[in-house]
């Protein structure tokens, strides 16, 4: 039977991910740290909330970094939110902490003095609640999901890909950010589409059916 493994490194809304997977299909949900089940797989996520420090700790404590650098050479590979941060090279939460090197780029704070560049008006840090995310790219994983669709988001860092060539959408909070990265099978988001309802849901829908070919 086809499976699909959702990384545990402790942290993170592991099982939430996991419940919206189960809701869009058959396949087997595997929620674990054992790299041999994760390398087994037939697509791999990698969840996360929190600090970085603490998330790229606990990955490399269990010699999970290794395995993911393994599974995206090949796999259909989902980042989500703090996920999709450590893939990039560095992330300058918790005065700097190495990431995992696969797209080029860094992690970067929001500013204390956000403001909506229309109106001044002061934003909040972090970014919590609902966006619109604009889709840069044809992919699969936009499958059924309309341009401007909005999805849920909770974070106070954004990536900083070194090139613009694997944003797959932006989203507006005081400056654009890259708010979706795809290269290859990799595909990554730093919102939470197992809190976006339907859409969230479509998403995770159309990563299940992924090959993991680009467009």
């Amino acid at each position: 039977m086809s499976s699909i493994a959702v990384i545990d490194y402790g942290m993170g809304n592991l099982h939430s991910v996991a419940k919206a997977l189960n809701r869009v299909t058959d396949m087997r949900i595997e929620v674990t740290s054992d790299a041999e089940l994760i390398l087994r797989a037939d697509r791999v996520v990698l969840p996360g909330v929190g600090a970085m420090r603490d998330c790229m700790g606990e990955i490399k404590r269990l010699g999970l970094d290794s395995v993911i650098h393994e599974v995206v050479k090949s796999k259909p590979f989902l980042g989500v939110c703090v996920g999709m941060q450590a893939l990039m090279d560095f992330s300058e939460e918790n005065e700097g902490t190495q990431c995992l090197g696969i797209i080029p780029g860094t992690v970067q704070p929001f500013a204390r003095n956000l403001a909506d560049p229309l109106t001044n008006q002061k934003l909040k840090v972090p970014h919590m609640g609902w966006n619109q995310v604009y889709q840069l790219i044809k992919h699969p994983l936009w499958k059924d999901i309309p341009q401007d669709s909005r999805f849920y988001f909770v974070h106070s860092y954004y990536v900083q890909p070194a090139t613009p060539d694997p944003v797959a959408a932006s989203t507006a909070y005081g400056h654009p950010f890259a708010s979706a990265l795809a290269r290859d099978n990799v595909f990554a988001v730093q919102f939470h589409p197992e809190k976006s309802q339907q859409t969230g849901l479509t998403l995770y829908h159309n990563f299940v059916n992924w090959n993991g070919e680009s467009p």
